[in-house]
C-alpha cells in the first residue's frame, strides 16, 4: 500500500482541478480502487503504488493545464485519467483501467491540449480541443485546404469547424463564412416551405448557429449578421458559384449525393478553406452506397491538400452516456450485418 498527499495554495485552486465536483474524486477512487480524501487545500490518495502514481500524474497534468489558464471540466478530469493510464501503463500490464484495455485510445495530456486555442475574448472563453483527435483536427485545418471530419455525434467536429471559421473571419484571413447542409428530410418540397431561403434552411443549420452564439458575444454576432459575413444556403443552391476568400462548411455530409459532393468540392476559389463534417453511420439516403461522403472517403485519400480526421466514440464530449449509447449501437449493427451476411 502507498499513500501520497498533495497540497495547494488554496481550497479554491484545488477544487478547480476536479471541476468543483467532489463526485469526480469519488469516480477516481472507484476507477482506481483507492481511497481519495480531501479537506481544505490538500488531497490524499491511499492505495496501490500504481494507482497512487496515476493519481499524482492526473493532478500534475490538471494543475499545469489550470496554471496555463485552462478551465477544468468533468470531461477534462476523465480525459486526464485516461492520459495518465496510457503514460503509466503503455503496454497494458497491471492495467489501472482494465475495462478499457481492448479499446485504449491514443491520448495527449490535458495541459498539452490547452496549447491550441481559437477565438476567446469579449467575455467568451477560448475554444480549445478536448481530445487528441480534436487537436489533430485543428492542426489539419491549419495545414490543409480541404479537411474531412468523420465520426459520430458529439465528437466536436461541427463545433470546432465553426470555431475555426470564425477565427479566420475575425483575423481577416477570409471575407465570409458559407454554411451549407443537405436538406434531405425536406427533399424537393423545400421550395414550397413558407419564408425566405434563410428561414427555410435555418432548421437544418441550427447546430452551426448554436455553436456561433456560444463563441461570440451578442454584439459581435449581430455585426457579422448585419454585414452578411455569414451566409447560409442549401447544398443544392451552391451549383455555379465560385467562392473566393471564404471558409465553406458542409455539415451532415453523409446525406450529400455523389454528384452534390463533387459539385461542392469544386466550388473553392482563391484563398478559401473547405470543411466537410459527417457521420457515415447516419446516412439517410437510399441506397446508402449513393452517399457522396463514402465516395470521397474512398477516392480522395492521399490527394495533396486534402486531409481526413477520424473521430471515435472516445472523442464524444457530451454526457458520458452518449459514448456508451454509440458503442451499443455499433455493436448491434455489427451483429446484424454478420447475421445478414
Amino acid at each position: 500500500m502507498a499513500e501520497k498527499t498533495l497540497e495547494f495554495e488554496s481550497p479554491h485552486f484545488l477544487h478547480s482541478l476536479f471541476a468543483d465536483d467532489v463526485g469526480m474524486l469519488k469516480e477516481m477512487g472507484d476507477q482506481l480502487g483507492i481511497t481519495v480524501t480531501t479537506r481544505d487545500a490538500w488531497v490524499k490518495f491511499e492505495g496501490s503504488e500504481d494507482s497512487v502514481r496515476a493519481c499524482q500524474a492526473v493532478f500534475a497534468d490538471l494543475e499545469e493545464a489550470r496554471r496555463r489558464g485552462g478551465a477544468i471540466t468533468p470531461h477534462s478530469f476523465r480525459y486526464a485519467m485516461k492520459a495518465a493510464a496510457a503514460v503509466n501503463e503503455p503496454d497494458g500490464s497491471h492495467d489501472i483501467f482494465p475495462e478499457e484495455s481492448n479499446t485504449r485510445m491514443e491520448t495527449a495530456k490535458v495541459s498539452e491540449l490547452f496549447d491550441t486555442r481559437l477565438l476567446g475574448g469579449g467575455g467568451k472563453p477560448a475554444v480549445t480541443p478536448r481530445t487528441k483527435n480534436q487537436r489533430d483536427y485543428i492542426e489539419a485545418l491549419n495545414s490543409h485546404d480541404v479537411v474531412f471530419g468523420i465520426g459520430p455525434a458529439g465528437t466536436g467536429k461541427t463545433y470546432l469547424a465553426m470555431a475555426y471559421a470564425l477565427n479566420l473571419l475575425k483575423s481577416r484571413q477570409i471575407d465570409r463564412i458559407m454554411l451549407t447542409r443537405p436538406a434531405v428530410e425536406a427533399g424537393e418540397a423545400l421550395g414550397f416551405l413558407p419564408g425566405a431561403l434563410e428561414e427555410k434552411v435555418l432548421p437544418y443549420l441550427r447546430p452551426l448557429y448554436d455553436a456561433m452564439n456560444d463563441m461570440l458575444d451578442s454584439s459581435e454576432a449581430l455585426r457579422f449578421a448585419e454585414k452578411n459575413l455569414i451566409e447560409i444556403a442549401p447544398l443544392a443552391y451552391m451549383r455555379g458559384r465560385t467562392l473566393n476568400r471564404a471558409c465553406v462548411i458542409l455539415d451532415e455530409a453523409q446525406n450529400a449525393s455523389r454528384e452534390q459532393m463533387l459539385m461542392f468540392l469544386t466550388r473553392m476559389g482563391e484563398d478559401s478553406k473547405c470543411i466537410v463534417t459527417g457521420d457515415p453511420s447516419q446516412i439517410d439516403l437510399r441506397p446508402k452506397k449513393k452517399s457522396g461522403l463514402l465516395e470521397a472517403m474512398s477516392l480522395l485519400h492521399g490527394i495533396e491538400g486534402v486531409s481526413f480526421v477520424r473521430f471515435e466514440r472516445e472523442d464524444v464530449v457530451r454526457h458520458p452516456v452518449v459514448a456508451r449509447i454509440i458503442e451499443a449501437y455499433e455493436q448491434g449493427r455489427e451483429e446484424n450485418e454478420a447475421q445478414e451476411s
